[in-house]
Formats: C-alpha cells, structure tokens, sequence
C-alpha cells in the first residue's frame, strides 16, 4: 500500500519538455509496477507508460521516443521525461501503482 503525489506538471510550448515526479509513501514501494496515466476532457484515462520493479518499461505509441519512465526506488519516486511536447500531450497526469493505487494527478499543458 502507497500513495503518491504528482509534480512538475505546467504549462509550456509545443516543442518543450517537462519532467514529472510521482513521490510515492508506503511499504512495498520497491517491488510495484508503477505507470503514469493521463487524462484529456471528455476523453478516458489512457495508459502513457509503466516501468516494473525490474525496471522493464513500456510505452504508448502516441509517446514512443518522446518520453522516458524512471524509478529511483532509493528516493521512492517514479519519474516521466516527456520532451518534444504536443498540444495533443495536454492532459491530467496520473501516478499509479499496481493499477489500483492513484495520485491526484498533475495538470500539463502544452499551448503556443
């Protein structure tokens, strides 16, 4: 059992980049598959990557070589590296672990 806390979410320009924190608190932290989701208007909660507790990664073809999932489990915090940022990136982010455990989310905005 954890819970997590979004970061580092914000405006920026079509081109730029963010790096989002997902802190989390809690045992078990380590061994978790943690993914980060996001969240348009009108739009459903869609998978942007997950990294394992074998730090295996994933990613959605829409992200693929834009953005990068990390983990430092010594600081209990997942990060997600998003470079090259669309308007179509604007979205609430979410942390989430073992597909069951959520953030608030943090709100990214990609805007000329």
């Amino acid at each position: 059992q954890v819970q997590l806390v979004e970061s580092g979410g914000g405006l920026v320009q079509p081109g730029g980049s963010l790096r989002l924190s997902c802190a989390a608190s809690g045992a078990f932290f380590s061994i978790y598959t943690v993914g980060w989701y996001r969240q348009a208007p009108g739009k459903q909660r869609d998978l942007v990557a997950t990294i394992t507790s074998t730090f295996t990664t994933n990613y959605a073809t829409s992200v693929k070589g834009r953005f990068t999932i990390s983990r430092d489990n010594a600081k209990n915090t997942v990060y997600l590296q998003m470079n090259n940022l669309k308007p179509e990136d604007t979205a609430i982010y979410y942390c989430n672990a073992e597909s069951r455990m959520w953030g608030r989310g943090t709100q990214v905005t990609v805007s000329s």
